[in-house]
């Protein structure tokens, strides 16, 4: 408690710093917030980077625009993340039928050295729906800049290595702007919500 401050005052401080907390909650709330969500909705997955998917198209920010679309970043030598990310994506393309139809998939890889097209077409191919992406080292980096992944190069005790990488996937409005996330592992019910409010938008 202040020295010599009657409780008159004690109050009177509470409720202006209680107002002052209104106020900063209110700028946040309707101001910085939602620019910050605008500039993440206008900027994720644009920019300049050219890769190829697994039938021989070209993949680039534009091809978000395409349609409706679920990008997801991952490896083929993955041990269970992508696995079974992939999973779920059949699972969801199953239960959404022709509802999920018009649904762009697209598993790009963060692991260019040894996901080659061939390779990662073999690895998607039994993913009903999912088309690989791949590329140079160069223009994948560029790509998970654009996507804001988060890929590392992990060393193995055994001189291999593997990938440490984000593990969400990635949904795009048919403009090509970024809709939302699903978490891993989020749950069918969630997951099936989020995508017929995409494909309803």
């Amino acid at each position: 408690m202040m020295r010599g401050a009657s409780p008159l005052r004690l109050v009177a401080i509470g409720l202006w710093v209680l107002v002052l907390l209104a106020l900063v909650a209110i700028v946040w709330f309707r101001v910085i917030a939602p620019r910050f969500t605008e500039q993440v909705s206008d900027t994720l997955g644009q920019g300049k980077y050219e890769l190829v998917t697994t039938e021989g198209a070209p993949f680039t920010a534009d091809t978000l625009a395409e349609g409706p679309a679920a990008v997801f970043f991952g490896f083929t030598h993955c041990p269970d993340v992508c696995p079974t990310t992939l999973g779920d994506i059949a699972t969801w393309k199953e239960a959404l039928g022709a509802e999920g139809d018009d649904l762009n998939v697209y598993f790009v890889t963060v692991d260019p050295e040894r996901d080659t097209a061939d390779v990662l077409g073999d690895y998607v191919s039994w993913s009903p729906g999912v088309i690989g992406v791949t590329g140079s080292p160069e223009e994948i980096e560029a790509a998970t800049r654009a996507f804001r992944i988060y890929a590392q190069k992990v060393p193995l005790d055994d001189g291999g290595y593997t990938m440490d990488h984000s593990a969400l996937v990635l949904l795009f409005d048919e403009d090509g702007h970024f809709f939302e996330p699903i978490g891993y592992q989020e749950g069918d019910e969630r997951a099936l919500a989020k995508l017929r409010r995409l494909l309803a938008s």
